[in-house]
């Protein structure tokens, strides 16, 4: 019969409303034969009813074209469309549906379903794009068998990869070929994969703790295959490290990776075909940094680890999305911090949920951790979810102790294993192993915003006795006002003023009301008081300590991660000041750095973290009004008297990193770090020579951390090195798409008066692409966040911005949808400039045929 179309109108979806699946799917059989024009989709679905009713089954679709459907062997009857939802009315409590569908992957631009990247034909599924595919409940708790039969061309596509383990291969009579594929674990549609292309491969082995051997594999193109191997060496580390520290085993008997240039995420945890973006896998020397390597290694562990949480153990629905997010980034941080500088790792974790989680907690956007409603479920792959769901599990761990969360981690996997959970049954299983209870720690899953926690030490002097005196309050969020107090794990300390000797070992602290007095016993001078440390609650610490509190603390701390943030904070209250005030003392600030600079103890990564600046958009997320202007000049300032002050320290710090030959160990990479620092700080001081000295750099580097860093050095400034670098890093790298995306994100984030023009140059390069993720990213996402030429007196940036957002949504509106946050600040800024930012919020709101991705975050931009 006809399929009858109708429009579906965006809705909003609640946690409330959530409702069982009227009929399950214990079994998925489906058949593809690949072609990037024309693919067609055979799928079979057993199917039972769930529970007595009798409601038909719907299945979700988006965009392919049904051919035919039919129940048990024989064509459907009655069978519609509705909002592109297949609707097959049953009788029975079991049945056997069968569908076939035609989709067209070379034309499906938003990257979700199965696709086409420079031919490679793969699939994203994560949210909702299995629907692309073929008619499913699309739903993360309908759980199902898989196997997988391909028939493709084998020319343009030799190699054919689906979840699972490989059945069975051969040739078809037609000239195609043919690969069969079967995963015997349960999962839902969204982990759904497979890729075919013309793909080599680095592969490797894996002996479980069991004894068994896991076939590894990672494909990419031919070219790709040198810069594969620290992505399959992270990949053994992780396999290992999850056995050792959570005991956990792999379970088939191959684990693939694929690697494809465009992805709207950095990867997916398929179950045994993850398929990644290309920038979290590739890397050698010459054009992967020190960072992206990190990344790489981070990245691989993620998506491995989520085999068991995220997979084994899968979410209910979309709301508990940071059951299996926040509880992975937590388990890959830990598993960096265990293959570095630990201290290190936590600076740079705190200091990425700063960047982008506070203020998102502190936005229109604003959201708790375990959401109440959306309209496009991707617009809940936020920090929040993923970063601050992280930090709700270290304090988990950090206040049930090592052997306890273990316990609770253990019961949770032995527990869900093959169903899909909630946040409170991790909660519930962490009690459970614990004794603790947690019922007032549940408020972090549904409060939004970040709690500020007020400080202050009151101590007389010969009582031996301090009070330390803390309140709590946790802002209002669009949506929640008049909020209870949470459960705060703070690690306390106190050091003797005089002495600066601990007084007393350290304590963690638990805040649960409003407002708490601790007393500290055999105090025997006036103390300062260490808080937080570790970061081990995710708030905002305001206390009474003084500038010299601080660099006493940036000097003695014993603390790396409190020693940093006492650095930071007298780097914060000197920027403010000056930004506030027109000027600043920035005694404390030089002396503190030359205390650092000075210190041999002290690792060089750790160094060339304490002494960097806080950035301009944190320095405004502490102001009543953001002045970007202001706070560059501020912060210039302060950049240039450290520069000058310090100016021999610097050139030693870029003479010991010169002779440190080039390794990926952690005191290289420590040391290419500092040096890094140190020639941005003689840039920033105008030194006559500093052009020069990164002009040398650059041009004698032997890995692109120091190539890169150079470029970055010089990007800001205006001299002839500057334009030499940039025209000869574009013509060495001009063939390779990851390293190009660098040259735009550098000129995007410079520090110059002519960058929104150049920015804008840049859009009509050609090679940049709309049709990219990664490009639009480098390019539009870095912009964004360049505070001072965003936020240029007259609106252009941020014209341009909604502009290139109107441009991209048709393509993708995913990225777009991520690219707009920064419009929806328009509330910290002066009325000129907030206007003008609300009327671009409004064109787009108002702009015809905009996706729901895009509407929903600029419509909540506006109302929040």
């Amino acid at each position: 019969m006809d399929a009858r179309l109708t429009a579906a109108a965006p809705v909003v979806t609640y946690r409330r409303d959530h409702q069982a699946p009227a009929w399950l799917v214990p079994e998925v059989a489906l058949d593809f034969a690949l072609d990037p024009t024309l693919t067609r989709v055979r799928t079979r679905l057993s199917v039972e009813r769930n529970g007595t009713h009798d409601l038909p089954l719907r299945l979700d679709g988006a965009g392919q074209v049904p051919l035919s459907v039919t129940v048990d062997g024989a064509p459907a009857e009655g069978w519609t469309i509705e909002d592109e939802q297949l609707v097959v009315p049953l009788t029975g409590d079991r049945h056997v549906i069968e569908t076939e569908v035609e989709v067209a992957p070379d034309r499906n631009t938003q990257l979700m379903g199965l696709y086409a990247s420079g031919g490679i034909l793969c699939t994203q599924c994560e949210a909702e794009g299995f629907r692309r595919i073929t008619y499913f409940p699309d739903r993360p708790d309908v759980l199902a068998t898989y196997r997988v039969r391909m028939s493709a061309d084998r020319r343009r596509f030799p190699v054919l990869l689906a979840n699972g383990d490989p059945v069975a291969q051969g040739e078809n009579a037609d000239g195609t070929h043919w690969a069969e594929w079967h995963d015997p674990y349960p999962k839902p549609s969204y982990l759904f994969a497979l890729v075919a292309g013309d793909l080599a491969v680095n592969r490797d082995t894996f002996t479980t703790r069991s004894g068994r051997e896991v076939a590894l594999g990672i494909w990419v193109r031919a070219a790709d295959l040198p810069k594969t191997a620290h992505a399959l060496d992270a990949l053994k580390l992780s396999m290992a490290w999850d056995e050792r520290v959570y005991g956990r085993e792999y379970d088939l008997d191959v684990f693939n990776i694929v690697a494809v240039d465009d992805f709207n995420f950095g990867a997916m945890e398929n179950k045994g075909l993850n398929i990644f973006n290309s920038r979290y896998i590739l890397a050698d020397p010459d054009t992967a940094t020190d960072y992206d390597y990190d990344a790489i290694a981070a990245v691989v562990a993620h998506e491995y680890f989520h085999n068991w949480s995220g997979n084994r153990v899968t979410c209910r629905d979309w709301f508990q999305l940071s059951l299996k997010e926040g509880f992975t980034v937590y388990r890959d941080q830990s598993f960096s911090a265990d293959q570095g500088s630990a201290a290190v790792k936590r600076i740079e974790d705190v200091r990425g949920l700063r960047a982008a989680q506070f203020p998102e907690d502190a936005g229109p956007l604003a959201h708790p951790v375990r959401p109440e409603s959306y309209i496009e479920i991707s617009n809940f792959y936020t920090a929040t979810i993923y970063n601050k769901g992280a930090e709700l599990i270290r304090m988990m761990a950090t206040m049930l102790g090592d052997a306890a969360f273990r316990a609770g981690a253990d019961l949770y996997f032995d527990r869900h294993d093959g169903t899909a959970a909630t946040c409170e049954d991790f909660v519930r299983c962490m009690e459970e192993a614990s004794g603790v209870d947690l019922a007032q720690f549940r408020l972090w899953y549904s409060q939004a915003g970040t709690p500020r926690v007020s400080a202050s030490v009151e101590h007389e002097p010969g009582s031996g006795r301090a009070l330390l005196h803390l309140a709590q309050k946790v802002p209002d969020t669009p949506g929640q006002s008049g909020k209870a107090p949470q459960v705060l794990p703070l690690r306390v300390r106190l050091f003797g003023s005089a002495t600066g000797a601990p007084l007393g070992v350290e304590r963690l602290v638990v805040l649960r009301d409003a407002a708490e007095s601790i007393a500290f016993e055999d105090v025997t001078e006036r103390p300062v008081v260490s808080l937080n440390r570790g970061f081990s609650a995710p708030v905002i610490i305001e206390s009474d300590r003084t500038a010299a509190d601080l660099a006493f603390l940036a000097r003695h701390d014993d603390d790396p991660f409190a020693r940093y943030e006492a650095m930071q904070q007298l780097m914060l209250d000197t920027l403010v000041a000056a930004t506030v005030e027109g000027e600043a003392d920035h005694r404390a600030v030089v002396e503190a750095v030359a205390d650092t600079l000075d210190d041999p103890a002290l690792d060089r990564a750790f160094v060339a973290e304490a002494v960097l600046l806080p950035s301009e958009n944190f320095i405004g997320d502490q102001l009543a009004t953001v002045d970007p202007e202001a706070v560059f000049t501020a912060r210039e300032a302060l950049r240039r008297a450290l520069a000058r002050a310090l100016d021999q320290r610097w050139r030693a710090a870029c003479d010991l990193g010169e002779r440190v030959p080039y390794t990926y160990t952690p005191a290289a990479k420590g040391a290419r770090r500092l040096r890094n620092v140190a020639l941005h700080y003689l840039q920033a001081g105008g030194a006559a020579d500093a052009p020069a000295l990164a002009w040398a750099q650059f041009e004698a580097a032997d890995n692109m951390t120091d190539r890169q860093g150079a470029l970055t050095a010089l990007a800001s400034g205006h001299s002839d090195e500057r334009d030499a670098a940039l025209a000869a890093f574009y013509a060495r790298y001009a063939d390779n798409p990851l390293v190009l995306d660098k040259w735009f994100q550098t000129q995007a984030l410079a520090s110059r008066d002519d960058t929104p023009a150049l920015v804008a140059e840049l859009a009509r390069h050609p090679d940049f692409s709309l049709a990219n993720p990664n490009r639009a990213r480098a390019l539009i996402g870095a912009f964004a966040v360049n505070q001072r030429a965003f936020h240029v007196a007259g609106g252009a940036g941020y014209r341009w911005l909604a502009d290139q957002l109107l441009a991209l949504d048709p393509l993708n509106p995913q990225t777009s949808a991520r690219l707009l946050p920064p419009l929806g600040r328009w509330r910290r800024f002066d009325p000129a400039r907030a206007a003008l930012m609300r009327a671009e919020l409004e064109r787009i709101v108002a702009t015809p045929g905009i996706s729901k991705d895009l509407f929903e975050q600029a419509s909540k931009s506006l109302e929040g």
